[in-house]
């Protein structure tokens, strides 16, 4: 470097862009862990809309929530939303998307599908072909921008009116830091929730398998379990 070159400040990491006017769709809004994220969203004041493939059956879960949230087909909650996670269940996970690849084209895709087996023994992971849920939505979804977050959050505190604080943090994963931070300025709209990036979508089956540890966690301790990363704060706390 020479002596009139001055070398660029450290990008602050919590800098994160402000993600208040964009407009989230929730596909799979109508069960449990898509209707939580989507009723706590709306409730942080984002404009939210919840999709399923019977359209009538989003707009009673929309309904529900109240909040402004509206509910129609899969489609056209793709087509009218900026950033669309993706909360169906894991055997309809590469139907869904790959019926939706136009709509979804050039989108921000959040996948929080964990792809789970169940037997006497509980909950454990499986291994989709392509190495996670998330980087088989981005095989089908080659023109989307497909990231992976929210996959370790209690579906019953998300639903619950009377929990104000959901006290987890919410590992992020995606290929381009613009991305990332948008998810995790979303996941900061949560009061209590936090969005700490944690890699490439190569990452993500070690992510969406740990849901069958905390399971198990929840199961022996009758509790919500959620996560969180120590030592990382925020450089204004530091």
């Amino acid at each position: 470097m020479s002596e009139t070159e001055t070398k660029k400040p450290a990008r602050d990491p919590w800098d994160l862009p402000d993600v208040s006017g964009l407009v989230v769709g929730v596909l799979g809004g109508t069960g449990d862990q898509g209707r939580g994220l989507a009723y706590r969203l709306a409730r942080a004041g984002q404009k939210v809309i919840i999709g399923s493939r019977a359209a009538e059956r989003a707009r009673e879960a929309a309904a529900g929530l109240g909040l402004g949230v509206e509910g129609t087909d899969n489609a056209e909650c793709a087509r009218r939303s900026d950033i669309v996670i993706v909360a169906v269940p894991w055997e309809g996970h590469a139907a869904t998307l790959a019926a939706l690849r136009e709509e979804l084209r050039g989108k921000l895709v959040v996948d929080c599908v964990n792809p789970l087996g169940f037997d006497k023994q509980g909950a454990y992971a499986l291994k989709p072909e392509e190495g996670s849920a998330a980087q088989q939505a981005a095989a089908l979804l080659p023109e989307s921008r497909v990231t992976a977050a929210f996959h370790h959050l209690s579906a019953v505190l998300l639903q619950d009116e009377t929990v104000d604080e959901i006290d987890t943090d919410v590992m992020v994963l995606g290929e381009k830091r613009a991305d990332t931070d948008l998810v995790q300025a979303l996941a900061a709209r949560i009061p209590g929730m936090r969005g700490v990036y944690a890699g490439r979508l190569r990452g993500a089956h070690q992510v969406e398998s740990l849901v069958a540890n905390l399971i198990a966690v929840n199961r022996r301790y009758k509790a919500h379990a959620g996560l969180r990363v120590t030592d990382v704060q925020e450089t204004r706390d530091r």
